[in-house]
């Protein structure tokens, strides 16, 4: 039987708009491998508000 534990949902929050001052956030659900990255993500997604690809990283 294989366990579903290592599989997590985690938030991806934009890094570039918090300095911007534009109200509204940027944020993106997606899931890792806590096995495998232990560490927080980083991921370049493209940004709705700001119309242009930022930096996203991983929240909580």
């Amino acid at each position: 039987m294989a366990r579903k534990g290592n599989r997590v949902q985690v938030i991806l929050e934009c890094t570039e708009h918090k300095t911007s001052g534009q109200p509204g956030t940027s944020r993106y659900i997606t899931t890792k491998n806590k096995k495998n990255t232990p560490e927080r993500v980083e991921l370049k997604k493209f940004n709705a508000i700001l119309k242009k690809v930022t930096v996203h990283k991983e929240i909580k």
